[in-house]
């Protein structure tokens, strides 16, 4: 067959495939199984991890809150740690990390974050799962839909909205307690005196979670997500997703007195894996848009494998590759993933670079440019400085100022050489100097400036400290 012919009958392959692709677009309730199994576990305690969301904030630290994104006083404390408006460019390195790291995962075990750690998926499984305990498994829900309004009905109903309202009021309040201090913002919102703003806050969030997590559920996945859209442009023929083992498992046959038919596969058709997905979708059909990869159908399928007598893995983790049995690659034999890495890799160094070198304090000198510098009837020559010290702990400080340049050096104004000056917590303090050097005492060569630098010590904490380095004008040399 040539190379053109075997194009060809790949795409009929994928166009018959396609032809039984399944999209809900809202016209049903998808009504999902729950099951018991290793990658149901996983799930679940995947999703814990979204219970820093809700307890982060009550967490202290030097007391005060542990992490408190403070947009009033524009300023990030995560721990000991407090990121100032001047620190955006780490920001922005974090930001590039995680939207990388997403890249690397998906081209690696596609949308794994989706299926395990996205928020909505999370909360739609909770919402879900209130759902049963009150109305019972897939059958008895559609029945309870399909069955008219009596006082049973409208309790359990009620019942049911009632508490996704409230788990969507405590999604709200817990956002807002990052900004404002979890204690006091429970006291405002109890004592009903906190402003517009928060309210509005919870509002939009209770409205939003009960909508998403309540009613559209996957649908929020098929049309609102962008990254459902983007994500196949980050697959290969070497990412791993769940797949059903078409060689294995077809033709498939209906399990008779405990065997399956002769020259039958191994998929009995029992549509468990159908039954389990939250989106509706048939993995026997081949990869869609729908598969979010949280392989509940793995679990499902599996557990039909033991009681019928034959091993796991019918729909397993695996490439493309690897089902069409050809070699498949190690991670750093994949050029995508390989430069996904490298950017990873950039943006992580300039985070811990950073980190490494962010000081609790910072000075900023400005030299004065006009005029450059004044000539003292003393002969002596003066430069003014204006010196704005940054001071990112919540105390104040008493910092010694030391500047070092040219011999003879002095400083007067608001502070002299060796003098302490007062930083503000948590905020910017501005001074003026002036510094003097004797002209005898200045180097004269080719240029008209010498290098002077200006060094703050906290007195509380000499391991405060930074240094800026700037110029000393002078009249040129004839």
């Amino acid at each position: 067959m040539s190379e053109h012919e075997q194009k060809q009958a790949h795409a009929d392959e994928l166009y018959a495939e396609s032809h039984y692709w399944h999209v809900n677009t809202g016209a049903e309730t998808i009504h999902a199984k729950r099951m018991h199994g290793r990658f149901r576990t996983i799930k679940w305690l995947a999703a814990c991890v979204w219970l820093a969301f809700f307890l982060g904030p009550y967490l202290r630290w030097n007391g005060r809150q542990a992490i408190l994104f403070d947009i009033p006083h524009r300023q990030f404390h995560i721990f000991s740690l407090t990121i100032l408006p001047q620190d955006v460019w780490m920001l922005s390195l974090v930001l590039l990390f995680f939207a990388i790291l997403l890249a690397v995962v998906t081209s690696i075990a596609g949308r794994v974050f989706c299926g395990y750690f996205c928020f909505q998926t999370v909360w739609t499984d909770i919402f879900t799962w209130i759902e049963e305990k009150l109305e019972g498994p897939p059958q008895k829900r559609r029945k309870l839909d399909e069955a008219p309004w009596n006082f049973t009905k409208i309790r359990i109903k009620l019942t049911k909205h009632v508490i996704w309202i409230l788990i969507g009021m405590l999604t709200g309040i817990s956002f807002t307690l990052w900004f404002g201090g979890a204690f006091d913002m429970w006291k405002a919102f109890l004592t009903l005196s906190a402003s517009p703003v928060p309210y509005g806050v919870v509002a939009v969030f209770t409205f939003f979670t009960y909508l998403f997590a309540g009613h559209m559920r996957e649908q929020v996945c098929f049309w609102l997500c962008p990254y459902a859209r983007i994500q196949s442009v980050m697959y290969d023929r070497e990412t791993i997703l769940p797949t059903y083992d078409l060689n294995r498992g077809e033709p498939r046959g209906k399990l008779k007195k405990g065997q399956i038919e002769e020259g039958k596969g191994d998929c009995i058709d029992c549509g468990q894996c159908v039954a389990v997905c939250p989106t509706g979708i048939d993995i026997r059909h081949g990869q869609q848009e729908g598969c979010i990869t949280c392989a509940l159908c793995l679990d499902a399928c599996d557990s039909v494998m033991e009681k019928i007598g034959r091993p796991h893995g019918l729909i397993r983790y695996a490439s493309m590759d690897e089902l069409e049995g050809k070699p498949t690659l190690k991670l750093y034999q994949r050029p995508r993933v390989l430069i996904y890495a490298t950017i990873l890799l950039v943006a992580l160094s300039g985070i811990l670079f950073g980190l490494a070198h962010m000081s609790g304090i910072q000075i900023k000198v400005l030299h004065e440019r006009q005029p450059l510098y004044v000539l003292e009837s003393d002969g002596s020559i003066q430069n003014k400085y204006y010196l704005k010290i940054l001071n990112k702990t919540p105390n104040e400080l008493h910092v010694k100022l030391s500047v070092k340049g040219p011999k003879g050096l002095t400083v007067h104004g608001d502070a002299t050489n060796g003098a302490y000056l007062l930083a503000e917590a948590s905020g910017i303090t501005s001074y003026t100097v002036y510094v003097q050097v004797p002209e005898k005492d200045l180097v004269h060569e080719d240029e008209d400036q010498q290098n002077i630098e200006f060094h703050i010590q906290a007195k509380e904490n000499p391991k405060l400290e930074s240094s800026r380095e700037s110029f000393f004008r002078a009249p040129e040399n004839d």
